[in-house]
């Protein structure tokens, strides 16, 4: 068992018991974060996206219940781990049939406290060798935990946000932590297969169907096997599409097009829009029904313009792969070019920080991409930075953001955080007392 790394929340008023868990845990190599109040815990946890949350039921002001209550309201909340006594276990009890996970009595045994904690936290969701997947900032971070307790339930889910946010790559990332990783994950966009094709699309159709229909054709529905079947876009589907897949939801089978054999179902649905279907359910134009049966996890992606501290870790990914691709010879991106990229806007959020990126890297005629490279639109004075900050500032800036990526890849780690940096562990502290950093951070 390992929680090396791993984000800990723990709500405890026993100063004695608090210190003691909180070295255990942290001696297995997590980071703890422990409050002693239950107002002090609402406002760490909204901050700090724990992966689990390790609460005493009783507690001065706001107890336990009304903590777990109130966390529990936002998406993506951490597991609940109580901590009761022997008079309390019946309201344990109660709360976790509310969707608490699990209870300790006290006294309770290390061991089994750690094998309970290990098995909330489960494997190490959304991660890639220690690495973010979605993104660095506390958005994204909260995102990924909320992918990976998805990913080990068959529920439906429902991914909002603007185009350009990568919802199919949540989606993506959703299905490779599932269990049927393995099995075909089928996208399908909605918006771009004509409607009068779309049912054929969707759910296959037999040979002498209509006409140039000369063979029996497999649709996405059928393709998906027991993997992810990901509707793009799914604000699109006409009403009587949107009558089928509420049956196919429903039923978990489906016939096709000419066909009277039903067919088996066996994938789970991941559905995906930039539109607002609470208004189309409005208006009429989209089945309340089939809506909150899609909408059975919910799952929005921010734009990039509400979590910055993404733009500089994006850049770097999307450059490493384009500077490869390209053959190319341009050594990075420059800090004018960063600093331009976190004061723009990104209407197109991720997907045109992409091809932005892609063109700098293709078209750059220096060794370091500039402003200009990235907006070109802006003319020459792009690459000269109307308003540059003093130079301490900037420098300053540069080395906050470098801070808070290490700490972001070692999970809020000082020690591993100041390993990767190069620097010892009271310099790292000297520096993040200076940049008005704290432990936990990144």
């Amino acid at each position: 068992m390992s929680l090396e790394s791993r984000r800990i929340a723990l709500v405890e008023d026993d100063p004695v018991m608090g210190g003691s868990l909180v070295q255990r845990l942290s001696l297995e190599g997590a980071s703890v974060d422990w409050w002693q109040t239950g107002e002090d815990a609402l406002e760490g946890v909204a901050e700090r996206a724990p992966e689990i949350v390790i609460c005493d039921l009783r507690l001065p002001g706001i107890d336990g219940e009304e903590v777990f209550r109130k966390v529990s309201n936002a998406a993506g909340a951490p597991p609940f781990l109580f901590i009761t006594g022997f008079a309390e276990i019946d309201q344990a009890v109660r709360l976790m049939r509310a969707g608490a996970g699990d209870y300790v009595a006290k006294p309770f045994g290390i061991d089994d406290f750690l094998d309970r904690v290990q098995a909330l936290i489960g494997p190490e969701a959304g991660r890639r060798e220690g690495e973010p997947v979605l993104g660095v900032s506390k958005p994204m971070r909260g995102l990924e935990q909320l992918a990976g307790r998805a990913a080990r339930i068959g529920s439906s889910l429902l991914v909002t946000g603007e185009t350009g946010t990568g919802k199919e790559v949540v989606a993506r990332l959703v299905h490779g932590l599932s269990p049927a990783a393995d099995q075909p994950f089928m996208a399908v966009n909605c918006a771009a297969i004509p409607s009068d094709l779309m049912e054929s699309e969707l759910f296959g159709h037999e040979k002498g169907a209509f006409t140039g229909a000369h063979q029996r054709h497999a649709g996405y529905a059928e393709r998906a096997a027991g993997g992810t079947l990901f509707l793009d876009e799914v604000g699109e589907l006409r009403p009587d599409l949107q009558a089928k897949l509420l049956r196919l939801l429903e039923e978990r089978r489906f016939t096709r097009v000419g066909g009277e054999r039903p067919v088996e179902f066996r994938a789970r649905v991941i559905a995906a829009t930039n539109a607002d279907l609470e208004g189309l359910v409005r208006a009429g134009r989209f089945r309340a029904d089939l809506y909150y049966r899609i909408n059975v996890v919910a799952v929005p992606v921010p734009p990039l313009r509400e979590r910055r501290d993404d733009i500089p870790w994006l850049m770097e990914r999307f450059f490493s792969g384009f500077a490869a691709t390209f053959d190319s010879a341009v050594k990075g991106i420059s800090s004018l070019a960063e600093e331009a990229a976190l004061a723009h806007d990104w209407p197109g959020n991720v997907r045109e920080l992409r091809n932005r990126v892609e063109r700098a890297v293709a078209l750059s005629a220096g060794p370091w991409i500039g402003p200009g490279d990235l907006f070109p639109e802006q003319g020459p004075a792009a690459n000269l930075a109307s308003a540059l900050p003093p130079l301490e500032e900037a420098r300053d800036e540069a080395e906050r953001r470098h801070i808070l990526r290490a700490l972001a890849a070692t999970g809020g780690g000082t020690a591993a955080a100041a390993r990767i940096l190069g620097i010892g562990r009271t310099t790292l502290w000297e520096k993040m007392g200076r940049l008005g950093l704290k432990r936990g951070d990144g």
